[in-house]
Formats: structure tokens, C-alpha cells, sequence
């Protein structure tokens, strides 16, 4: 395991309980360096959506525990937030909720010439994601599969 994975799945088990306690979802943690910066992000949900009060309402208990534990070698931002309406589906949960719905995939390399796919989401499992693409099924390779999420129209 990375110290990167190591630093997420440390930061899940500290921050579930406090999500519980409130009743939202773990969308995701990351660990993450954008530039010179190493960024400690929690994606949070709920019903109707998550308001700025519960970010910072998580993200000061969180950051007292991340404070007490102190496992994490260097500086880092703590940033808690919304997945927001583009979030990537990662995790069985996520491919769970949107099923029925109309997703966006981008593959690593071309498929009959083309990268990018919509349609809906069908059916998944660990090596395939099944898409109605209005003109019959597309089966992808989830190895091939560089971005898959909620396909949102404005």
C-alpha cells in the first residue's frame, strides 16, 4: 500500500464516525499534490445536498482529530466539500446509485476511433461497465475506462 492510499484509508476511519453522526454519505477521500501544495479532501453528501454549514461543521471536528492522531508526514490543506454535480463514479455505491441514469465515459485510448461515450448505465461489475447507448449495448473494459460520471445538462 502507498503512503497516499495508507494517508486515505486512515483519514476514512477517522472521519465516518463524524459522518455518520450526521447522517451523510463518504463520497470519497483523496490525498493529492497540486502544485507545491499536498491537498486532504473528504467529499460529502446527503439528500438534497450538502450546505457550506455542514462542510465546516465536519470539517472542524475532523480537523481536531486529524490534529490529535497527526499521521500524516507532511503539510497538507484539509478541504472538505460537496462531489459536486460532475463527480467521477469510483465506487460500487456510486455505480449502485446511478443506475438508470445517463453517465459520460472517457477512455485511455480510442475505441473505433472514439473516446468519449454517453449513455445509460446498464449494468456493472469489477471488469466491465454496460452502457445503453440508444443504438444498442456497449460493453467497456473498466481498465480502459479514464473517467466515467453523471452526464449533467444545463
Amino acid at each position: 500500500m502507498t503512503k497516499r492510499e495508507t494517508y486515505e484509508k486512515r483519514a476514512e476511519e477517522l472521519i465516518m464516525p463524524l459522518i455518520e453522526e450526521h447522517h451523510f454519505e463518504l463520497v470519497d477521500v483523496e490525498y493529492v499534490k497540486e502544485g507545491t501544495n499536498w491537498y486532504l479532501r473528504a467529499y460529502i453528501d446527503k439528500p438534497g445536498g450538502i450546505s457550506v454549514d455542514d462542510c465546516e461543521v465536519v470539517s472542524r471536528a475532523f480537523s481536531d482529530l486529524l490534529d490529535q492522531e497527526d499521521f500524516i508526514d507532511e503539510a497538507y490543506i484539509l478541504e472538505i466539500s460537496s462531489p459536486g454535480l460532475g463527480r467521477p463514479l469510483k465506487k460500487d455505491k456510486d455505480f449502485k446509485r446511478s443506475l438508470g441514469e445517463e453517465v459520460e465515459v472517457r477512455l485511455y485510448r480510442p475505441l473505433n476511433h472514439q473516446k468519449e461515450f454517453e449513455g445509460v448505465l446498464k449494468a456493472w461489475d469489477e471488469a466491465t461497465v454496460t452502457l445503453d447507448t440508444g443504438g444498442g449495448e456497449l460493453v467497456l473494459n473498466r481498465a480502459d475506462i479514464a473517467l466515467i460520471r453523471l452526464a449533467f445538462d444545463f
